[in-house]
């Protein structure tokens, strides 16, 4: 700011803070030669949300101390900071092969977005708007992530698993398409049954080829079938 919207900075101050009023002319002239050396680079408003009167403001709305220049310097400084930490360089116009206006291009572009002249250039955000109608069907369109040549290699160890792609592949009732209410199986796991130990007591839980009975029926109710074995 210049020394005239200094001097206007100041009798803003004085007018909230009479403390600051210099009566004595050499006083004031002094107060005004050294608000002016300490705020010189600071501007008086921007056209993008900063003014010094409201930080002026903020300070007496807070703090029974009278202001200092570094309590307007201060804010200045977190100000451009802010903007410049939000600003990412779009792409210059210049040539790319002239490394000087290039530079030059960048430079006067930050050093506009840092004094408020310009707003910053951020990042486009990812929408947390909903998903296109297609979208979940992408995966049944990509269907399996195994390939079918490692399928076929690993049936020998995966025998319930192979039975029952073999049954589907054939047009038979898809009964993993629906969870079982017996075992808790959910939707694509196989039936299971608990194993017992030769002591009587539960061991631990086995895949099964055969669903259990209600899961079949179930299966066959959603898909408009007789129940039949899979």
């Amino acid at each position: 700011m210049d020394r005239r919207e200094t001097a206007a900075l100041l009798a803003y101050i004085g007018r909230l803070d009479p403390r600051t009023i210099r009566t004595d002319q050499g006083e004031a002239r002094d107060q005004l030669a050294q608000w002016h050396e300490l705020l010189e680079n600071v501007p008086p408003t921007t056209p993008h949300g900063w003014d010094a009167r409201t930080i002026v403001r903020e300070h007496y709305s807070v703090s029974p101390y009278p202001i200092l220049p570094a309590d307007i310097g201060r804010p200045w400084a977190k100000y451009k900071s802010d903007r410049l930490n939000r600003h990412t360089d779009p792409t210059p116009s210049a040539d790319p092969d002239d490394q000087a206006a290039w530079t030059a291009e960048l430079v006067l572009r930050r050093r506009a977005v840092a004094t408020g002249q310009v707003q910053p250039t951020e990042y486009r955000q990812l929408s947390r708007g909903r998903t296109q109608p297609r979208t979940p069907s992408v995966p049944q369109q990509l269907g399996s992530c195994i390939p079918q040549e490692v399928r076929a290699a690993l049936a020998p160890w995966r025998t319930a698993r192979a039975a029952h792609e073999a049954a589907v592949a054939r047009g038979d009732l898809d009964v993993l398409a629906v969870p079982c209410e017996k075992c808790g199986a959910t939707v694509g796991r196989l039936c299971r049954i608990r194993r017992i130990d030769r002591g009587g007591f539960p061991r631990d839980n086995r895949p099964i080829a055969e669903p259990h009975q209600c899961r079949l029926e179930l299966a066959a109710a959603q898909d408009g079938r007789q129940p039949s074995a899979v």
